[in-house]
């Protein structure tokens, strides 16, 4: 198949790792869309999306518009001749115009094995819910939230304890590689694309700070999972002396609690962690972030504040009982 005239679109590191994989490919990038670039910091300093900063090293024309509704940029594409537009992580809604205008459509790269966690957090979902594996789908974009035919898709099994992040990385990898598998057959693909089944569909909504405070009520495993599925983003927290403690790594104990123990109550407090009852065991507290400071072990924040913590002290305190 000749080489195809892209069009990108998307605008995090794991957009990012798909368009550099393009990037490597004889195949014709001739203008990246990404979101606007946004404030971020104390001083609401403008930052380029991870999309945007490669496609300037590699002088690609980039397109910022704030929706894809508007006749100027509908008209920008469509004189871009393009045989096909990818979307990975765009995080702005393609308009049916929009999806009509590449001469084969446009095709995501989504990061869950479809039609399981449709929408914007699937990674973190699957952690959440103790999922053993996910993956990467090929798909056809329509109208409806990531519900169009599917042309290639590729499970990998989710680690014990890996965290969001790290899955978060190995699913970037893998769906770039299925993405240049796709693009170098595509009509092949298109013309045997699957459509999705109805039977286990479920959504991924998009991730909050709120739904990261833990309720020490939860079970042991569902606690990790949340823990693990919200690192490096938004990060699990519970209330400490009025403000947000961060909790960045945990585990499960290897023994059961007691039935007395009350959930948030702390334990047992040494090198290796700060022991937490929960709705059916204990969470080991084992990495933390204080507030102002920076990610340290238990250890490490013991050698400092030895007293912080104490047998008998309660975490996650205010939680509303409702």
């Amino acid at each position: 198949m000749k080489p195809l005239r892209i069009a990108f679109a998307g605008t995090p590191d794991y957009a990012a790792t798909s368009l550099r994989a393009v990037l490597g490919t004889d195949h014709d990038v001739v203008a990246v869309l990404t979101q606007p670039d946004r404030g971020a910091g104390r001083g609401k300093k403008l930052h380029k999306s991870p999309v945007k900063v490669l496609a300037e090293e590699h002088g690609i024309p980039v397109l910022q518009p704030a929706t894809l509704k508007d006749d100027t940029t509908q008209q920008q594409l469509r004189d871009l001749e393009l045989d096909v537009m990818v979307v990975v992580a765009y995080g702005l809604l393609i308009p049916q115009a929009v999806l009509d205008t590449p001469r084969l459509g446009c095709i995501n790269v989504h990061g869950s094995l479809l039609p399981r966690w449709r929408g914007a957090a699937p990674i973190q979902r699957a952690i959440t819910v103790g999922d053993t594996e996910t993956g990467n789908t090929i798909m056809q974009v329509e109208a409806g939230l990531d519900s169009g035919p599917m042309l290639l898709k590729e499970a990998l099994p989710i680690g014990d304890s890996e965290t969001g992040g790290e899955l978060h990385d190995r699913l970037a990898e893998q769906g770039a590689r299925l993405l240049l598998t796709v693009l170098d057959d595509l009509e092949a693909y298109l013309a045997s694309a699957t459509v999705q089944p109805e039977e286990g569909v479920t959504y991924a909504h998009k991730l909050t700070k709120a739904e990261a405070r833990l309720d020490f009520r939860l079970p042991t495993r569902a606690l990790y999972n949340r823990v693990r599925a919200f690192n490096p983003f938004p990060v699990a927290w519970v209330p400490f002396g009025g403000q947000p403690l961060r909790i960045w790594q945990a585990s499960e104990a290897p023994l059961p609690g007691r039935d007395d123990d009350q959930p948030g109550q702390i334990l047992k407090v040494d090198d290796n962690g700060i022991q937490v009852a929960t709705g059916d065991g204990i969470l080991v507290l084992e990495a933390l972030q204080l507030p102002g400071k920076r990610r340290m072990t238990v250890a490490e924040i013991l050698r400092g504040h030895p007293d912080l913590f104490q047998v008998g002290q309660m975490l996650g305190d205010a939680l509303d009982d409702a």
